[in-house]
């Protein structure tokens, strides 16, 4: 099992959208990129934290490939928002890619290189690239919020 870290916007969509993909064993919703330690969802939406809201995945290499899981990054949210998506505006909705080794970073930024090549959008791509640091999970409401949310008749 190996670790992928991705934040685009509000981490209840972005959660949502892998957690179904096959290979992704599981997700957790939580906090990285700050200075404050033990953050809480109260503090990271007043901005002065630092941190991003982030989903952390476990998932198989086996099955999906970490290069795999960044296409389908960039595919959930604009790549060339600077601290906004949609209407969540802060530094805590940037997007971003934590790495967890050097191969990590070295296919996020081989992958942000050809997207921003690739015409796709007007403006360039935005996304920063950053090792991990600590990892704060979000409070137990957040996880997997929207699967909550769904009636039993849409799972």
């Amino acid at each position: 099992m190996e670790r992928a870290t991705f934040a685009g916007g509000c981490f209840w969509g972005v959660e949502e959208a892998f957690r179904v993909l096959d290979g992704v064993i599981e997700t957790t919703v939580g906090y990285m990129g700050g200075i404050t330690e033990e953050p809480t969802y109260k503090m990271v939406c007043t901005g002065g934290t630092g941190h991003a809201e982030v989903v952390d995945i476990r998932f198989d290499p086996e099955v999906i490939s970490y290069p795999q899981l960044i296409e389908y990054f960039w595919t959930q949210h604009d790549p060339t928002s600077l601290n906004f998506q949609g209407v969540d505006k802060g530094t805590q909705y940037r997007s971003a890619i934590f790495y967890h080794s050097d191969e990590q970073r070295r296919q996020a930024e081989e992958s942000k290189r050809i997207l921003d090549a690739s015409g796709r959008y007007k403006m360039p791509v935005v996304t920063e690239i950053t090792q991990a640091g600590p990892f704060w999970r979000a409070e137990e409401y957040h996880q997997q919020y929207l699967k909550k949310q769904k009636p039993d008749f849409m799972l």
